[in-house]
């Protein structure tokens, strides 16, 4: 059987990002946003629940590798804050999550040669995306970059509790994809979270040498090498015509 579906990860192989969750800004921000929620912390007091409270929600995780969900994080504070209106509390977290991103992000752009990979891609396969993200700010930050489009299937670790390498994310993306694992590639830039989840799950991995993501994993190796984004595209004519061969 030939080689049906594409996927991809998100972060260190689409999207070039940085982010610093250790800037004061972030939280004094946070700090004077919330006084107009009547909910008075100070900035140290911001940033110290935030940690704790994640800190917690790790612990308490029966996962294997555990995902957090950042807005049940600031949902929790606002609970613990008593905040009001009650029925206002999830909309102020999902805000107080993007606005925590955005404070921290110092850095939002495609890496070269994605939109005319995906754009070309698209022709011939169907495109998911399996990424730990939050999906909160996950999806706007890819519509920002203009590659939301692209991808009518995504699975987000935030969902669900659980983040790669666990293969059931993979097997989740291969199902709705009504494909078997063995005819998806995924393409991705962490050799542990990445190359090793996909395996484990069944699919084949092309591994793009980013500047961000683990380079090695004991001994696992992808099937195919790329050097930037530009090669995916070989990558993926190498392994669906080695597919067919077989």
């Amino acid at each position: 059987m030939s080689i049906r579906a594409v996927c991809f990860d998100l972060y260190g192989t689409l999207i070039n990002i940085e982010t610093n969750e250790d800037m004061e800004e972030i939280y004094r921000g946070i700090s004077h946003y919330l006084t107009y929620h009547r909910v008075f912390m100070n900035r140290r007091e911001v940033r110290e629940r935030y940690f704790a409270v994640m800190k917690e929600r790790k612990r308490q995780s029966t996962e294997r590798y555990p995902e957090i969900d950042v807005e049940a994080i600031w949902h929790t504070i606002l609970i613990q804050e008593n905040s009001k209106p009650l029925n206002g509390r999830e909309k102020l977290a999902k805000e107080l999550a993007r606005l925590h991103r955005g404070i921290s992000r110092t850095r939002l752009e495609r890496y070269e040669g994605v939109k005319r990979t995906l754009k070309s891609l698209q022709e011939q396969y169907q495109l998911a995306l399996i990424s730990d993200a939050q999906r909160c700010f996950a999806l706007p930050e890819m519509r920002a970059l203009n590659i939301k489009k692209y991808f009518d299937i995504r699975i987000i670790s935030g969902d669900y509790g659980y983040r790669k390498p666990d293969s059931r994310l993979f097997q989740m993306a291969a199902e709705q994809l009504e494909v078997a694992p063995h005819q998806a590639i995924y393409v991705g830039n962490d050799m542990f979270r990445d190359i090793y989840g996909a395996q484990q799950a069944g699919m084949k991995t092309i591994f793009v040498d980013s500047n961000q993501g683990a380079k090695s994993y004991n001994d696992i190796q992808p099937d195919y090498f790329a050097h930037d984004f530009y090669q995916v595209l070989d990558g993926v004519a190498f392994l669906a015509q080695k597919h067919a061969d077989n």
